[in-house]
């Protein structure tokens, strides 16, 4: 059997463990529950990463990454702002792509863990400053009337944050409808602006 290239080993270890985190849990995922899905040792899984936590730590910054290209793909995009703005706030939101309970999963490792908490952190700062960075641009364009980008980002971001929470872990408390409308109307009065839902 030929062996891997070592990048390539990496990769699919990472992958395992993002599904034995998103099936089992941060608490529940095990090395050799990741070697035994990709067929492999558990000596080759330390090999590759020296210990469980590296590899956990490791599969969220993969994940991260993953976020980021979507964002920075999108923030490619041309066309109106406003529609632009309301495109990443429903990528960003609990009905978009993103995998909300891989990161209320992270949230909560992330306060028992620097390492996870700089990788969310970072997370969180690229949104937010993609998301100000909109605002700013809409108003300078004369389409948001919003005194405060920062802040209103923040609120924004902040509320897809606490409906993500009730989409994922309260079954049918609240909608794709639901937010989809209560983001519109956040949005409106934040940057002054119609923003109708789609």
């Amino acid at each position: 059997m030929t062996r891997k290239a070592v990048a390539v080993r990496r990769e699919e270890i990472v992958l395992a463990a993002l599904g034995q985190i998103r099936a089992r849990g941060i608490a529940g995922v095990r090395a050799a529950d990741v070697a035994k899905a990709l067929d492999v040792s558990t000596a080759l899984v330390f090999y590759h990463f020296g210990t469980l936590e590296a590899l956990v730590i490791e599969a969220f910054r993969h994940a991260a990454e993953t976020q980021l290209a979507a964002l920075r793909d999108e923030l490619d995009r041309t066309g109106p702002v406003e529609t632009r703005l309301r495109a990443v706030l429903a990528l960003y939101g609990p009905t978009g792509s993103g995998d909300w309970r891989l990161w209320i999963e992270a949230g909560a490792a992330a306060m028992r863990d620097e390492r996870l908490r700089a990788v969310l952190q970072r997370l969180d700062r690229r949104w937010r400053d993609a998301v100000v960075a909109l605002i700013t641009e809409g108003v300078a364009a004369g389409r948001f009337r919003c005194p405060d980008p920062y802040g209103a980002a923040w609120r924004l971001t902040a509320l897809l944050d606490g409906l993500a929470v009730q989409v994922v872990t309260r079954d049918g408390t609240v909608t794709a409808g639901d937010c989809a409308r209560w983001v519109a109307q956040a949005v409106t009065y934040e940057l002054g602006t119609n923003q109708p839902a789609k």
